[in-house]
């Protein structure tokens, strides 16, 4: 199915919830409210209004007109807080303006929003709105001895009952969820898509490093580990890399790879910019990260055939699965130096080996199907 086809059955009213319009997840909501739209569906979007940037701004402002139910930008705290109160209030009384069929939340935030504000509307219309929640991987993240993942258990358990269905964009997440919190409510493992646009090839540039990162730059990424990697490697063999993003720890990412000699003819760190914008500034994507979901950066670098080396983290196995590309342990810098020797002594045998990934997500990871699959979940009856 294309995303010009109309719907077979009567169109549906669908609002997105989300907190911060930053990330995968923003780019998700994005994807799947344009697909949603060309299908003939009414559909609307609510997002905090106080973190956007100018990018942020400039794709809300392309979504947009699309939006038959609005785009909503409404105050929503980062942490718990009185806050929470008043953006539920904010969210049921959008909701009920627009008669919906459909409130889906995204992230812990948007979940719970969603989930809160349909109790509010049940009040006088307990058959009229489905709720549906993807987490997105962020809270699944919690330990579940700490004292987050306890809070994290307890609240997803409440807001369960007030759940019509949960969507998964990874085995691994839903996994992780029914480990923390528990079954009893439908689900589905629905991957996320790429656009037809994303499926170019990007050709390094003639003056291209050896390696690229892209990501935002925080311990949880394992920049370090590459670091490290990278100083083992240059104390041998001229090596160079790039490490495109931004975030809390990028001042101490740039004075490790100070204290290791690596800034300047080894590392350069250019700020954020897009991913196609990027692959051409290294010849191998390196994904070190200690603990991801889903993340689109390795579908991305499947789809323009950018040779890859990643952690067998989250679901990054089930994107590779069918393919000879070799997953390596997080946060070890001995097992990242070997993959990117390898990388390094054979180029020919890394770029084959893109090849064949870049055939797998054509085939399994497109925009369309996931909205197929997510649309088909709404109007399920296990879901009603």
């Amino acid at each position: 199915m294309t995303d010009a086809l109309q719907p077979a059955t009567p169109p549906l009213r669908i609002l997105h919830v989300m907190r911060a319009p930053v990330g995968g997840l923003f780019r998700h909501v994005l994807d799947l409210a344009g697909a949603q739209s060309r299908r003939g569906h009414a559909v609307g979007i609510v997002a905090d209004s106080t973190s956007a940037d100018a990018l942020t701004v400039e794709r809300l402002n392309g979504i947009a007109p699309a939006l038959r139910l609005g785009l909503s930008l409404i105050p929503m705290s980062r942490q718990p807080g009185l806050g929470d109160l008043a953006a539920v209030r904010r969210v049921a009384k959008i909701a009920r303006a627009l008669d919906l069929d459909v409130l889906h939340g995204h992230g812990a935030k948007g979940g719970a929003y969603a989930r809160l504000a349909k109790t509010w509307l049940s009040v006088r219309d307990p058959a009229r709105v489905r709720v549906f929640y993807t987490p997105h991987g962020g809270s699944l993240h919690y330990k579940p001895h700490t004292a987050a993942g306890i809070v994290f258990m307890v609240l997803e358990r409440i807001m369960g009952r007030m759940t019509d269905g949960l969507i998964f964009e990874s085995a691994y997440a839903s996994d992780a969820y029914t480990r923390l919190v528990g079954g009893g409510v439908a689900r589905r493992i629905i991957p996320n898509g790429l656009q037809l646009e994303d499926f170019v090839v990007r050709a390094p540039a003639d003056d291209a490093a050896d390696f690229l990162f892209i990501g935002e730059l925080r311990a949880l990424k394992g920049v370090d580990v590459l670091l490290a990697a990278l100083a083992r490697i240059a104390a041998a063999r001229p090596v160079r890399a790039v490490i495109v993003g931004g975030g809390p720890d990028a001042e101490t990412f740039k004075c490790q790879a100070h204290d290791l000699g690596l800034d300047g003819s080894v590392v350069v760190f250019p700020g954020a910019m897009p991913a196609p914008e990027a692959f051409p500034r290294g010849r191998c994507l390196v994904v070190p990260s200690r603990a991801e979901s889903f993340p689109y950066v390795v579908l991305e670098a499947g789809a323009a055939g950018k040779p890859l080396i990643a952690t067998r983290v989250g679901g990054i196995p089930e994107i590779v699965a069918g393919t000879a590309m070799e997953l390596i342990a997080p946060g070890s810098v001995d097992e990242l130096v070997r993959a990117m020797e390898r990388v390094l002594a054979d180029p020919a045998a890394a770029d084959a080996r893109a090849a064949a990934l870049r055939n797998v997500v054509q085939q399994k990871f497109t925009v369309a199907a996931m909205t197929d699959a997510v649309l088909d979940f709404y109007r399920a009856p296990t879901s009603l």
